[in-house]
């Protein structure tokens, strides 16, 4: 069967992996340390540095490569291609989910929805920038950041200018783009393989709390209007032109901004992207025929991808993120009085060491099928909102069930002060 080494050691190597065995696939991993989240689950381990070529090759040699990040230096990846290594996705790809200048000067190029933008090697553009947008100013380092990190938000031309001369200092590459007036954020994911298959999963809503995804919702909820259904067409539209016009191979999430424009219709703006499973796609190992993790499998290895069909009318996936402090309670406890209340909940762990804000795991719910609406699911060709769905009551009670749950993981403590009979 197919050997594929996946570069990176973190959850989604290890729920890549948990696929993979499903599918009679060996994973090997390029980890970190043997603690890490993948190579507790994972048999085939080597442990070495992603930015070493001699580890790289290492763990390349009669294997199809992938990866849980975007971090490897694509030199490194380009002398594996010139040796007949089969890696996916390719640097021609990946730079565009490295560099975000890079990512946003090729997005306007395809004519995709971008904020105004700037390179920034001065406090000079900076402060230019700042005056052209009236203050609406989103600065960003170039390279490495997520989850919120490596994005500021300064206030007023003054602290706009001293920052920037504190990261240029640091030499950290910067980008500026204008601040949107945000209504809520989207996820198109789509997954793509070297032969041109292309498919699309439901565009979803996604929850950030302190830069971090904290909730996502499948299908993305939609009131029935024409501009609302627009907006959500056009979203999975523009992740499947991306995926073409870029090459990109295996899953790519294309994080969106939904806004207004000056007439107050909804519109779409590019906020970042992903050539990867991502945390918006968790909820398809659960309320999808195929996961991101068996379909980015599928796509690396060219393979016939799989059906992005809904199994459920509404899935919402609520990510555990590390509280202030470790519950005197115990995890598997807390996994118990969660299933005591919530018996559909679908918990999922990482298996790491409780930090701050730390991803742990996540926590899925779906609303069975005949609940809502008649019990139609949607489809991936009618799009989110054409079928007929469910109330937004039922939406709101799964997201809010959701929420308790994954809280009562985090911190030991039902938020609503629930307690058993």
């Amino acid at each position: 069967m197919p050997l594929v080494t996946v570069i990176g050691d973190g959850q989604l190597a290890r729920m890549t992996q948990q696929a993979g065995i499903e599918l009679g696939l060996t994973v090997r991993l390029l980890a970190a340390a043997p603690d890490a989240s993948a190579a507790q689950a994972t048999g085939d381990v080597v442990l070495g540095d992603y930015t070493d070529p001699a580890h790289v090759r290492a763990v390349a040699a009669d294997a199809a490569v992938t990866f849980d990040h975007e971090h490897v230096p694509n030199e490194i990846l380009d002398e594996l291609i010139a040796d007949g290594v089969n890696v996916q996705p390719q640097p021609s790809a990946l730079i565009n989910a490295q560099d975000k200048l890079v990512m946003r000067r090729r997005l306007r190029e395809l004519g995709a929805p971008v904020p105004p933008f700037l390179d920034i090697t001065s406090v000079e553009d900076a402060t230019g920038f700042h005056d052209a947008v009236d203050g609406a100013v989103c600065l960003k380092a170039r390279r490495g950041g997520y989850d919120g990190k490596g994005v500021w938000f300064p206030e007023g031309r003054e602290e706009t200018a001293s920052l920037v001369a504190d990261l240029l200092e640091q030499g950290v590459p910067l980008m500026a783009e204008k601040k949107v007036t945000l209504v809520r954020e989207l996820s198109a994911m789509v997954a793509r393989r070297p032969s041109g298959e292309c498919v699309a999963w439901p565009v979803v809503e996604s929850v950030q709390r302190d830069g971090v995804c904290a909730e996502a919702v499948a299908p993305a909820p939609c009131d029935g209007s024409d501009g609302a259904r627009a907006v959500l067409r056009d979203a999975e539209a523009l992740a499947v032109d991306v995926a073409r016009e870029l090459g990109v191979t295996g899953v790519l999430a294309v994080e969106l901004f939904e806004t207004t424009d000056d007439a107050g219709q909804p519109q779409i703006i590019v906020n970042e992207l992903a050539m990867r499973p991502h945390n918006t796609g968790h909820w398809t190992q659960d309320g999808c025929v195929t996961s991101q993790f068996e379909q980015h499998l599928r796509a690396v290895l060219d393979r016939p991808l799989g059906s992005t069909a809904l199994t459920a009318p509404v899935t919402v996936m609520a990510n555990v993120l590390g509280g202030a402090t470790d519950p005197a309670t115990p995890l598997p406890e807390r996994m118990d009085e969660v299933w005591r209340r919530f018996p559909g909940a679908r918990i999922h762990v990482y298996g790491k060491e409780w930090r701050p804000g730390r991803k742990l795991g996540h926590v899925t719910m779906t609303l069975p099928v005949g609940v809502a609406g008649g019990g139609v699911v949607p489809s991936p060709e009618r799009g989110a909102g054409e079928a007929t769905g469910p109330s937004e009551e039922q939406v709101a009670t799964l997201r809010a069930q959701a929420r308790l749950a994954a809280g009562y993981l985090v911190d030991a403590e039902w938020e609503d002060g629930w307690a058993p009979e």
